[in-house]
């Protein structure tokens, strides 16, 4: 019998096929892993409803376990609660800024609707001047900004609460 931690620990080597530096456990996509009926069920929530790298993530998940001797697992997507940016581990905010995407800020962007726009920090050079290009960038659940500074562009992985 594989313990559950093995899972958890497979599951940190599934990628997300949009962000690849990123594992499914670094998003917070993987929500549970449990054992029923003689199967481990891998519980997953999309970063939003319409997330076209799910099915890949799903397959991907599968190949690991299968590679690893367990054949008896399916995939369960769960949109329920919704998926948000706080279940990003910090683990995952620092390999976004290494790779490039400034993470999440600690607020909801309404600046579209009636609020202050976010101060998203250039994972570049840090600066505080930036300025965003637009509200989607290379996907959907990213901006696109540019840095006053260094004059770089960058994406910014939206908040979602």
């Amino acid at each position: 019998m594989v313990a559950k931690e093995r899972i958890w620990e497979l599951m940190e080597e599934v990628f997300d096929p949009e962000v690849p530096v990123l594992t499914v456990v670094d998003l917070g996509v993987v929500r549970d892993v449990n054992f029923e009926n003689d199967s481990w069920k891998i519980t997953i929530t999309p970063t939003y409803s319409g997330c076209p790298a799910m099915k890949r993530i799903e397959d991907d998940i599968l190949e690991k376990l299968k590679e690893n001797g367990i054949e008896n697992a399916s995939v369960e997507l769960v949109l329920s609660p919704a998926w948000t940016t706080d279940w990003l581990s910090e683990s995952g905010k620092k390999k976004l800024k290494e790779y490039g995407i400034a993470p999440p800020v600690a607020e909801v962007d309404k600046s579209v609707l009636f609020a202050e726009r976010p101060i998203v920090p250039c994972p570049k050079c840090n600066s505080k001047r930036t300025k965003m290009i637009s509200q989607f960038g290379s996907t959907a659940c990213k901006a696109h900004y540019q840095c006053e500074e260094c004059l770089e562009p960058f994406d910014y992985f939206k908040c979602l609460k």
